[in-house]
């Protein structure tokens, strides 16, 4: 009884189907202001029946101490809603006022608003060339309610652009939120540019008395003096404006950062300036020039300031580039949709106002617009840019769709089954934005150094100042100031800060390009260490459906007696009989109709074609109705060795042929085991199929380790089992049946295809159920803690080498001391090392 016999659990879909958690609402810090996320907030306190939530340790202390300061300032309601943004004329783009509009049109639902009669009458002419922006869309900046976070303090959330109060680094866009608004990379950019205007002048002014030009440009060092602080101080005040502003909040808010000490530094050297030329009487004689003049550090302090801004441009750019990969994921959605009307009129409609259940069409070499069903046609879609397969996939009816994909010549109308935040796009947008915001285990370790490192710098430079002024030669004081000003200059925990989260952010729009999507940084970095594998065989190895591999005929043609069996299977459900029609269909073979059809359970069908008695089943049902299928004892036992269902076929009381059905191995399968063998990764198979099936599908894989005949209920306890032998282990199954194992692993890695997507019940999901996948998550995850150890030796030893040499080490053997200019180009420097060193992630071949 061969049917009866199969083990068709079949391809059940799997848990991704679930809709991924919503972000919480965020709550507002009451001391600072910053937006929290509640779930990640570093303390909340219960005050007046209403519960605050806090970005830092500090605000909790702070509001712990006096809550009624805080509340009567911020009330823990969100804050109110901006008033709403005027709509924007869609010809010229001007924002029009609704109530004083020129004209308005409605068009596919939505009403449009004109500035002018003229903008009017072009977009009657034809609304879709000023509608269809899909093909090109334009960077936008972000919505009022885009919500910005702090790559170093991914706790720190808040909407609108703006400066983490922990490090004082500028925030950066969640992606998913909203496009990136550049408004602070422009005005960096300009405060930047004035600054080497300004600076390039103080410099040569101050470095022409050591070329011998005592008196450049005809003017005396008192005279030289006023102009250095004409030209320094709009460097200092203006251009290093968001340098001091973070500064004073690092000392208001007592989180001290990098820019307490580029502020401490820029201002010593600028208030030991504005003394030597306001009260030059108040320096020792030796200070003094021939004229009464006191030298100046204004070119130090302005070039600190121009370096300083140089690299917080350079570091936006670049931390702009590492949500590229995200952003041109949101950027492939269509704006557009043709939905069919139940009259069958086909209208243009923006891809906002699409509801589940709607009909939509899409054309030739358009974008499918949402996720869902095709219902009429057939054609093939690019889906690489979700799966990263290059190779386009048929569809037909029955077949699903991904929205953001794009349909190649045929013509398709489906049902609208996922739209907005619910498509497949929006769901990986989503999950890689929230795996962005956490924190790697090797994190820890620079967030400890790091809480500590400001303070020690900021003691190491008042000793520097000390040993100057006691043991240094003179002058003492000026070799005091600029050493200190060296050290605290130099040193950049900015680095260190960054050396883990920005190589887990570029990892994470990388695996999103290739259809790895990562559930939070802590995956990453456990995929590294693992070294065996659990993979459920049904729909994880194999395709997860029966399907036609082998058929032979004897007395009739194969064509003829597939036609025969195809025709009467096709009006039976069972998985088999499935296959059975799918495999004659695809050869294009001719199905008739069937009579007098009847299904014995768990044996065979029987029924009419013409005039042709035919039964289907198995070689116990042909025995039953007095067939013998002695003529296919040797080929039926050659295809049951290799776990194959056997079906025979019968015409007119005689078996004519014998048909193999099975759920076969994926053609990417062979090639992913030997990929993570190479790898040194023990696979071991669990299946709930026979032990037959099992040895069969090892054998053909080269598995050593498989298990037969495993309840969902105990794939838990082998994975348990396994990590008891001191292994790390991560389970690749379908995240249904395979949950509790998937839970129970090092790592859980949800296979899917297409929508079916298992985005809540694994630390890894393939987009593609592709075992390559696992092989390439491995080989990324490796990357990336190489590169993240790049990173943090780079931070730990420019640090190590910076402060003692910013000290003054080598003047006793070499006389030489760093210049603080010097300093400021190194710090400068260090952070987009860094970044660059990250963004690297992106080029590397997996």
């Amino acid at each position: 009884m061969e049917r009866a016999h199969h083990h068709g659990r079949g391809h059940q879909g799997s848990c991704c189907s679930a809709r991924p958690a919503h972000a919480s609402p965020l709550a507002t810090d009451p001391v600072c202001g910053m937006k929290v996320d509640p779930r990640s907030a570093a303390g909340s306190v219960e005050h007046g029946g209403m519960k605050y939530y806090f970005c830092s340790k500090h605000c909790v202390e702070r509001f712990t101490a006096d809550p009624s300061k805080y509340v009567t300032k911020s009330a823990p309601a969100s804050a109110p809603a901006a008033a709403p943004e005027q709509p924007t004329d869609p010809v010229c783009g001007m924002k029009v006022d609704p109530s004083s509009a020129a004209g308005t049109y409605e068009h596919a639902g939505t009403k449009h608003y004109f500035c002018s009669k003229h903008c009017l009458e072009q977009f009657k002419a034809d609304p879709g060339k000023y509608l269809d922006k899909s093909a090109a869309p334009a960077p936008v900046a972000a919505p009022k309610h885009a919500q910005y976070t702090c790559p170093m303090h991914p706790e720190i959330v808040q909407i609108g652009p703006g400066s983490c109060p922990l490090c004082g680094m500028a925030l950066v866009p969640i992606a998913g939120t909203g496009t990136a608004d550049d408004s602070e990379l422009r005005d960096l950019t300009r405060r930047f540019w004035l600054g080497v205007v300004l600076s390039l002048p103080l410099v040569v002014l101050a470095m022409a008395p050591m070329l011998g030009m005592h008196e450049p440009f005809g003017l005396a060092p008192r005279q030289r003096g006023w102009v250095e602080l004409t030209l320094g101080t709009p460097v200092v005040l203006w251009v290093g404006w968001p340098i001091l502003h973070k500064f004073w909040l690092s000392l208001t808010q007592r989180a001290l950062n990098m820019y307490t000490l580029i502020g401490l530094g820029v201002a010593l050297a600028y208030l030991f300036s504005l003394a030597a030329v306001f009260a030059p009487g108040l320096f020792p004689e030796d200070f003094r020039e021939h004229d009464g003049a006191v030298g100046t550090y204004f070119e130090a302090a302005a070039v600190i300031v121009t370096l300083v801004m140089l690299g917080d441009v350079l570091q936006l750019r670049a931390m702009g580039r590492t949500s590229r990969a995200i952003q041109q994921l949101l950027e492939l959605a269509p704006n557009l949709a043709w939905r069919v009307r139940d009259d069958g009129v086909e209208e243009q409609v923006p891809i906002d106002t699409v509801r589940v259940g709607d009909r939509l069409r899409v054309k030739p070499g358009e974008k499918v617009p949402v996720d869902g069903t095709v219902l009429e046609g057939s054609s093939r879609v690019d889906e690489s840019m979700i799966t990263g397969e290059p190779v386009p996939v048929a569809k037909a009816p029955g077949d699903k769709v991904t929205g953001a994909t794009v349909n190649g010549n045929g013509s398709l109308i489906f049902r609208a089954e996922r739209v907005g935040s619910e498509t497949l796009l929006s769901q990986i947008v989503n999950m890689v934005a929230q795996a962005q915001r956490t924190r790697a285990p090797i994190q820890r370790l620079a967030d400890v150094i790091a809480a500590y490192f400001v303070q020690i710098v900021v003691a190491v430079a008042i000793a520097t100042a000390a040993a100057w002024w006691f043991m240094g030669p003179e002058p003492r004081l000026t070799y005091a100031l600029l050493n200190a000003v060296a050290v605290l200059i130099i040193a950049c925990p900015c680095a260190l800060g960054l050396a883990t989260p920005i190589s887990m952010t570029v990892a994470m729009g990388k695996g999103a390009h290739l259809g790895i999507l990562f559930r939070n940084a802590e995956a990453i970095e456990r995929m590294r260490d693992i070294d065996t594998l659990v993979v459920d065989k049904t729909g994880t190895l194999t395709l997860g459906r029966p399907v036609l591999t082998d058929f032979a005929a004897e007395g009739m043609a194969e064509s003829q007696a597939l036609a025969l069996a195809a025709s009467v299977e096709q009006a039976s459900e069972h998985p088999i009989a499935h296959a059975i029609v799918e495999a004659a269909k695809a050869r294009g073979l001719p199905l008739r109709a069937a009579r007098e059809f009847h299904a014995e359970n768990g044996l065979g069908v029987r029924a009419y074609v013409g005039d042709k008695r035919i039964l289907v089943g198995s070689r116990a049902f042909l025995a039953q109705n007095g067939i013998g299928t002695a003529h296919f004892d040797t080929r039926a036992g050659e295809w049951r060795d290799q776990a194959k269902t056997v079906v025979y076929v019968a015409v007119d009381e005689r078996a004519v042929a014998l048909a193999a059905v099975a759920d076969p191995v994926k053609e990417s399968t062979p090639e992913a085991i030997a990929a993570l063998k190479d790898r040194g990764i023990h696979v071991v198979m669990l299946t709930g199929d026979s032990e037959r099936t099992a040895r069969a599908v090892a054998r053909e894989l080269g598995i050593e380790e498989a298990l037969a005949e495993v309840l969902p209920a105990d794939k838990a306890g082998h994975v348990r089992r396994l990590q008891a032998q001191g292994r790390k282990v991560a389970m690749a199954g379908d995240g249904i049946n395979d949950a509790p194992a998937l839970a129970q692993a090092d790592v859980g890695i949800a296979m899917g295809t297409g929508t079916d997507i298992a985005m809540e019940s694994a630390g890894v999901t393939l987009v593609k159920g592709d075992l390559r996948g696992i092989a390439r998550a491995v080989a990324l995850s490796h990357a990336t803690m190489r590169n993240i150890k790049q990173n943090l030796f780079f931070a730990f030893a420019y640090n190590a080498l910076g402060i003692p040499l910013a000290a003054g080490v080598l003047y006793p053997a070499f006389g030489i001391v760093l210049s603080p200019m010097v300093a400021a180009a190194a710090m400068a420097l260090s952070s987009v090392s860094v970044v660059t060193n990250a963004l690297r992630l992106n080029r590397i071949d997996l």
